[in-house]
């Protein structure tokens, strides 16, 4: 089991448009590596869900993106950007249940609703920021004491 002292693991992950054999895989290889450095499962579970949710937004809605992740001694700091349609209703998009997939990623049992309020939910901070035509930044801050904040 590594240990990570004063040191920064940085990873860089190309998310997909549309691309659902690969969805989840930059999550899962961060669930992985957090995982191999010793940290509580409770953590890595949460940043798992909210990482998890922020790509599969990337793949249904946002044309693409990547997703970069920073790994401190103390936090991880995950960016998620695509450059898709943007939120046109932030507000909005943050209701649970509410959703613009289409029909086609809904019945592939996508788009629920769930993902913004489910990042919100399993982040110690998150960050949204989305224009309209100019696409969508996400940012999750996750602590690594024992009970997941600082």
């Amino acid at each position: 089991m590594e240990k990570l002292v004063g040191s920064i693991i940085k990873k860089e992950y190309l998310i997909p448009a549309n691309d659902f054999s690969i969805a989840g895989e930059a999550s899962s290889n961060v669930r992985k590596l957090l995982t191999q450095l010793g940290v509580n499962p409770s953590i890595i579970k949460r940043t798992s869900i909210a990482m998890y949710e922020a790509e599969l937004n990337v793949v249904i809605h946002g044309n693409g993106g990547t997703a970069l992740v920073d790994i401190f001694e103390d936090r991880v700091e995950i960016f998620i950007y695509d450059e898709g349609p943007g939120i046109e209703d932030i507000e909005l998009a943050m209701k649970e249940g509410y959703s613009t997939a289409p029909d086609r990623i809904r019945e592939m049992g996508f788009g629920a609703g769930m993902g913004l309020s489910n990042i919100k939910k399993n982040a110690d901070k998150f960050k949204l920021e989305s224009e309209p035509g100019k696409g969508t930044k996400v940012y999750i801050t996750m602590y690594l004491s024992q009970d997941g904040k600082t």
